[in-house]
C-alpha cells in the first residue's frame, strides 16, 4: 500500500484520481489562469490600435514595440520561476504577479484617459504600464503552469497532456472573453462615418484590469483548500518547508550553480548581446535613438543571448546523462517554437492591421471590429479543447500517440499551411480589395489546430522532463522560446507592406502611392511631410534580402518559415523521442 493509499484524503479535498478524473486543484488553476489570460489577451486586443490612433505611433514601430512587449512578458518569467523556486514559492508570486498585472492595466486606463490633453504624458504612462506587466506576468506564469504538474502522483504523469490541454482550455476561454469584451467596449466606431471613436480604448483596459482583480482574489481564497497534492500537503508553498516527498527519489532538492559556471554565463551572456545587436541593427554601439531600432536593438538581442546562456547554466548543473538528454530535448522543441510564435503572434500586429484596413468584416449585417476578429482563435480553442485531449488519450490507449515532439511538427505544418491558404486568397486583390473575413477565421481555425498540438504539449513536455529543483525556471526557459518567437513576430509584423487605405491616403495628397514604392516619381518637400504625417511608406520592406512588394509575398515568408521548421523537427522526433528515455 502505497502513502496515497495510507493516508486516505478526504474526498472534498481532492477528486481522487480514479478513471480519467483530475483534481480539484485543477480547476482553481484553470480558473485562475483564466482571468489572467481574459486580461492579457484583452488588452493584447487593443494595444496596437491604441498606439497607432490614439497615441499616433507608426504601424512599423507599433508592430515591433508589441513584439518588444510581448517577447519580455515571456522573459520575466525566467526571472520570477528563479525567485518562486529559491524564495518566496509558487503561490506568493502568482499572488504578487497577478497584483501587478492589474496595477499595469489599471495604468493604460489612465494612459488612454488622458492622451487628449498631453500626448507625451499618456506614452509614459502606456510605459510604465508595460513595463509593470511585463514584470507582473514574470512572476504569474512559469508559477502557476508549474503548479498543474505537481497535482499529479508519479504514477499518473501520462495525465499531463490532457491535463494541460483543460489547463489550455481555461487560457483560452479567457482569451475569448478578453477578446470579446474588450474590443466591444473600446474598439468602437461610428455606425454611420465608420470613424473610430479613439477615446473608448480606456474602457477596454478597465475591464482587464477589473478581471485580474477577480482572478488573483479566486486564488487567494481557494488556494489553500484545493491546490494541493494527492497527499493533502499545499503546493507551491515557501521552498525552505519542500520535504523529500515534493521531490523525485534520488534527485537533488536544491539546484547548485558553480562559481565558475556563473562567471561564464555573464560572460557569454555580454558577447552574445553585442553579437545579436550588431546583426539585427549593425552596430555595436548605441548610437540609435529611433524607438523602433532600440527595441530591435536591446530588447531583442537580451532575449536571445539571455536563452542561450541561461541553457548553459542550467546545463552545468545536470547530474547525469539521463537528466542532461531531457533538458536537451526542452532546449530543441524550445528553439523550433520559435517559429510558430512568430507566426501565431501576427494576430496582435499584422493580422489586426490588415483586418482594419483591408479585409470586410461583415457578419450577417454586423461590422465586426478589427481588434475582435482575434477572437476566433479563443473560440477553436474552447471548442477543440476537449476533443483534441480526448483524442490523445485514445491514441495513448492504442499504443499508437505521437510522441510530443512530432506532434508539436504537425503545428508547425498546420500553421505553416493556414499562412499558405490566406496568402493565396489575397493575391488577387489589388489595392482597393477586401479580403472576405471567411478567410481570416479558417485562418485561425487551422492556426488553433496547430496551437493545440504544440503549446499545451510542450508546457506538458516541460513538467514531465524537467527536474523537480528547478522546474520553475526551466517552465523560464521555455517560455523564452516564446519571448523569442514575439520578438521575431515584431520583427516579421513590421514588414507588412503598404495595404489598401494607405494608397487612399496617398491618393489624397495627390501622390501615387505605387509610383512612390517603385521609385518612379520622387516626392517634393511637401508631399514628403504629407507622406510622414499620414505614416505613409517611401518603400517597400525588404527581408533576408528580399523585397517583399504585397501581402501574398508577406504572407509566403510564414509559409516558408514553418514549412522547414516543421519538416526538420519530424525527421529528428525519432531521435528525441531517445533522448527522452521513456518520457512521451
Amino acid at each position: 500500500m502505497d502513502n496515497t493509499e495510507a493516508l486516505s484524503p478526504k474526498q472534498d479535498e481532492f477528486v481522487e484520481n480514479k478513471g480519467s478524473r483530475h483534481p480539484k486543484g485543477l480547476w482553481v488553476l484553470f480558473g485562475t489562469e483564466m482571468w489572467e489570460r481574459f486580461n492579457f489577451y484583452g488588452m493584447r486586443a487593443l494595444l496596437t490600435l491604441f498606439m497607432v490612433n490614439s497615441l499616433l505611433i507608426k504601424e512599423a514601430d507599433a508592430a515591433i514595440i508589441y513584439g518588444g512587449f510581448l517577447a519580455l512578458c515571456y522573459l520575466t518569467p525566467l526571472l520570477g520561476g528563479f525567485i518562486a523556486d529559491k524564495y518566496i514559492g509558487n503561490r506568493n508570486a502568482i499572488l504578487i504577479g497577478g497584483s501587478l498585472m492589474a496595477i499595469g492595466q489599471f495604468l493604460l486606463f489612465i494612459s488612454a484617459s488622458t492622451f487628449s490633453g498631453n500626448v507625451d504624458s499618456a506614452k509614459m504612462f502606456m510605459w510604465l504600464a508595460l513595463f509593470i506587466i511585463i514584470f507582473g506576468n514574470g512572476f504569474f506564469k512559469p508559477n502557476i503552469s508549474s503548479m498543474v504538474g505537481s497535482l499529479y502522483p508519479k504514477q499518473e504523469k501520462s495525465k499531463l497532456d490532457s491535463a494541460f490541454t483543460i489547463f489550455y482550455m481555461g487560457i483560452n476561454i479567457g482569451a475569448f472573453l478578453g477578446q470579446f469584451i474588450c474590443p466591444y467596449l473600446g474598439d468602437v466606431k461610428d455606425a454611420t462615418t465608420g470613424v473610430r471613436d479613439i477615446f473608448a480604448f480606456k474602457w477596454g483596459f478597465l475591464a482587464a484590469s477589473i478581471a485580474m482583480v477577480i482572478g488573483t482574489v479566486t486564488f487567494f481564497i481557494l488556494k489553500n483548500k484545493y491546490v494541493v497534492t494527492p497527499e493533502g500537503r499545499p503546493i507551491g508553498g515557501l521552498p525552505k518547508h519542500n520535504t523529500s516527498a515534493d521531490f523525485e527519489e534520488g534527485e537533488t532538492q536544491t539546484a547548485k550553480f558553480s562559481g565558475a559556471a556563473l562567471g561564464i554565463t555573464g560572460a557569454l551572456f555580454i558577447v552574445l548581446f553585442f553579437v545579436f545587436r550588431y546583426l539585427l541593427v549593425g552596430e555595436f554601439g548605441f548610437k540609435a535613438v529611433e524607438m523602433g531600432q532600440l527595441i530591435k536593438g536591446i530588447i531583442y538581442p537580451f532575449i536571445y543571448a539571455a536563452g542561450i546562456s541561461l541553457a548553459f547554466l542550467i546545463m552545468s548543473s545536470a547530474e547525469n546523462k539521463v537528466e542532461r538528454q531531457r533538458i536537451w530535448v526542452i532546449y530543441i522543441v524550445s528553439f523550433f517554437i520559435i517559429f510558430f510564435w512568430a507566426a501565431f503572434e501576427q494576430a496582435g500586429s499584422s493580422l489586426t492591421f490588415i483586418a482594419d484596413n483591408q479585409t470586410d468584416r461583415n457578419i450577417f449585417g454586423w461590422n465586426m471590429p478589427p481588434s475582435m476578429v482575434q477572437i476566433f482563435n479563443g473560440i477553436f480553442v474552447v471548442l477543440l479543447a476537449v476533443p483534441f485531449s480526448l483524442c490523445w488519450d485514445k491514441l495513448r490507449a492504442r499504443g499508437k500517440e505521437p510522441v510530443s515532439p512530432m506532434k508539436q511538427a504537425m503545428g508547425l505544418a498546420l500553421i505553416a499551411l493556414s499562412y499558405f491558404i490566406i496568402a493565396h486568397n489575397v493575391k488577387d486583390l489589388g489595392n482597393s480589395g477586401l479580403l472576405a473575413i471567411k478567410w481570416l477565421m479558417l485562418l485561425y481555425f487551422i492556426q488553433t489546430c496547430g496551437e493545440l498540438c504544440l503549446s499545451p504539449i510542450g508546457l506538458s513536455l516541460v513538467g514531465k522532463l524537467a527536474p523537480k529543483r528547478f522546474a520553475s525556471l526551466l517552465y523560464g526557459v521555455f517560455f523564452i522560446s516564446n519571448a523569442a518567437g514575439y520578438a521575431l513576430a515584431g520583427s516579421l509584423g513590421a514588414l507588412i507592406p503598404a495595404t489598401g487605405d494607405k494608397f487612399t491616403k496617398a491618393q489624397e495628397i495627390g501622390v501615387n502611392l505605387q509610383d512612390v514604392l517603385d521609385k518612379k516619381v520622387t516626392l517634393t518637400a511637401e508631399q514628403a511631410a504629407a507622406f510622414e504625417k499620414a505614416q505613409l511608406p517611401l518603400q517597400n520592406p525588404t527581408f533576408a534580402g528580399f523585397e517583399i512588394h504585397n501581402l501574398f509575398e508577406f504572407f509566403m515568408v510564414f509559409v516558408v518559415l514553418c514549412g522547414i521548421a516543421a519538416v526538420i523537427l519530424a525527421l529528428i522526433s525519432p531521435i528525441l523521442k531517445k533522448m527522452m528515455h521513456g518520457v512521451n
